[in-house]
C-alpha cells in the first residue's frame, strides 16, 4: 500500500469515528422514545434509569400509598367500633346496676296499679267476655285462656315498673274433637296477644298439611315458608298437625315442613305463635315421634266434647245471631235429635248443630211458603218469618231415626 492509499484509509476511519461523537448543538434525550423525530438513523438508544423509575414505578408507588392509607382508615374504624362496643357494655352495666339499686330501694308496698285497670285498658276484659258470650261450656278451656291472659297482664305491669320480663313461650296445642271451638279460641288468643303487645296484628292463619307440604322435591319449603310469612305477627293454627308426619315413609315431604316449623318456633317466638290442633291421642303420638316439637309447646289445652244440653244452648246462640226464635217445644225436639245424633258416626259437636240449624231453617222456610200459598190472601206474618218450630226439627229427627245408627249424616 503506497502513501496515498494510507492517507485515504486514515481519513475514512477518522470520519467514521466522528459520526458516533454527539454534537454539542443537540441536547441528550432523557428517555428512549419511539416517537422521536425520524433522522434516518432510528430512535435514540440513550438510556436514563431515573426516567424509567419516575414513570414506570410511579403508579405502583401511588397504589402502595393508597393501600397503606386505606389500611390505616380500616384500623381506625375497627378501633372506633371496639371502643363503641366497650362503651356500650359499660353503659349497659351502669344501667343494670342503677336498675338493680332502684328496684332494691323500692318499697315492697309501692302501688303497681290495679289489675282490673290493666285488664280493662288493654281490652282483655272485653275479649274474655266475648269468649264467654260466644262459647257455651268449655270451662277448662276458658280457665286456661284466663290463666294465659293473667300472665300477660302481670308481665305488662312488671315492665311498667322496670322489672325484667322474658317473653313466655306461647306456642300451644289444642286437642279435641271437631267443632269444640278450637278455631274460635285461637282467634280470641290472637286478639289478646295483639292487645297486650305480644304480636303485631293478632290475626289467625289456619293451615293443614295440604297448605304446607308439596308434591315433589323442592316444593315443600316454599309452601311452608309462604304460609309462615302470612302468619307472621299473629297466630298460625295447624289443624290435624299429626298428618305432617308419616311414620311409614321416611322420605315423606312432611318432615321438611316440620323442620322448618321447628326452626321458626324457636327463633321467631316473639313474632309468631304456633297452635297445633287435633285429636288428643293422635297429637300425643305426634309429639312422641317429634320430641323437638313437644319441647317447644308449653301450653296444652284440651277441648272436651259438649254435653247434649250445652249443644242446645249453642243452637239457641246460633238462632239468636240469625234473628230467629225457638219455643220450648222446639228446644225439646232438638234435644232429642242431638241425643240421637251423638250416638252416630261423624258427630262434630257445634258443627253438627250448625248443620242441623241450617236444615231446620230450610224446613221452616218450606213450611211458611206452603202455608202462605194456601192462604187466600197469601200473606205471612213477621212471626212466621222469625220462628222455627218443633215440627221443623222433627223432620230431621225422623230422618236419622229411619237411617239407622250406622248412617252417614252431616
Amino acid at each position: 500500500m503506497n502513501v496515498l492509499q494510507k492517507a485515504v484509509l486514515f481519513l475514512c476511519l477518522k470520519a467514521g469515528a466522528d459520526a458516533f461523537v454527539p454534537s454539542s448543538r443537540f441536547s441528550r434525550p432523557s428517555v428512549l422514545s419511539m416517537s422521536s423525530p425520524m433522522t434516518g438513523t432510528g430512535p435514540s438508544l440513550d438510556y436514563n434509569p431515573d426516567a424509567f423509575k419516575d414513570e414506570a414505578n410511579q403508579g405502583n408507588f401511588r397504589k402502595l400509598g393508597d393501600a397503606l392509607k386505606d389500611g390505616d382508615i380500616e384500623r381506625k374504624k375497627a378501633a372506633a367500633e371496639q371502643d363503641k362496643r366497650m362503651r356500650a357494655q359499660e353503659i349497659a352495666r351502669e344501667e343494670r346496676a342503677a336498675k338493680i339499686k332502684f328496684m332494691q330501694d323500692m318499697p315492697d308496698d309501692t302501688p303497681a296499679g290495679a289489675v282490673v285497670d290493666f285488664m280493662y285498658k288493654g281490652g282483655i276484659t272485653e275479649i274474655l267476655e266475648k269468649l264467654e258470650y260466644d262459647l257455651i261450656g268449655l270451662k277448662p278451656v276458658k280457665k286456661r285462656v284466663r290463666e294465659i291472659a293473667s300472665l300477660l297482664v302481670l308481665d305488662k305491669m312488671r315492665r311498667k315498673l322496670g322489672f325484667d320480663t322474658a317473653v313466655p313461650s306461647l306456642h300451644m296445642c289444642f286437642t279435641g274433637a271437631p267443632g269444640t271451638g278450637k278455631t274460635t279460641v285461637a282467634i280470641r288468643m290472637g286478639q289478646i296477644l295483639a292487645r297486650m303487645g305480644y304480636s303485631r296484628q293478632g290475626h289467625v292463619v289456619v293451615a293443614t298439611r295440604d297448605d304446607l307440604v308439596g308434591q315433589y322435591v323442592g316444593h315443600t319449603a316454599p309452601k311452608t315458608k309462604e304460609v309462615i310469612k302470612k302468619a307472621m305477627g299473629g297466630v298460625l293454627l295447624i289443624d290435624e298437625a299429626y298428618y305432617l308426619y308419616n311414620a311409614a315413609n321416611d322420605r315423606d315431604y312432611g318432615q321438611e315442613s316440620i323442620e322448618i316449623l321447628l326452626n321458626v318456633m324457636e327463633t321467631q317466638q316473639e313474632d309468631l305463635v304456633v297452635v297445633l290442633a287435633g285429636y288428643e291421642d293422635r297429637m300425643n303420638s305426634f309429639f312422641g315421634n317429634i320430641p323437638g316439637m313437644a319441647s317447644r309447646v308449653g301450653n296444652h289445652i284440651n277441648f272436651p266434647d259438649y254435653e247434649a244440653d250445652e249443644l242446645v244452648d249453642i243452637a239457641k246462640v246460633m238462632i239468636r245471631d240469625m234473628d230467629y226464635d225457638i219455643d220450648e217445644a222446639a228446644q225439646e225436639t232438638f234435644l232429642q235429635y242431638i241425643i240421637k245424633r251423638k250416638e252416630m258416626p261423624f258427630f262434630s259437636n257445634a258443627r253438627t248443630v250448625r248443620n242441623a240449624m241450617d236444615r231446620a231453617r230450610m224446613n221452616s222456610a218450606i213450611r211458611v211458603f206452603d202455608e202462605g200459598m194456601a192462604r187466600e190472601n197469601g200473606q205471612v206474618t213477621v212471626g212466621d218469618l222469625s220462628s222455627i218450630k218443633a215440627v221443623d226439627f222433627q223432620i230431621i229427627l225422623d230422618e236419622i231415626t229411619e237411617a239407622g245408627d250406622d248412617a252417614i249424616v252431616a
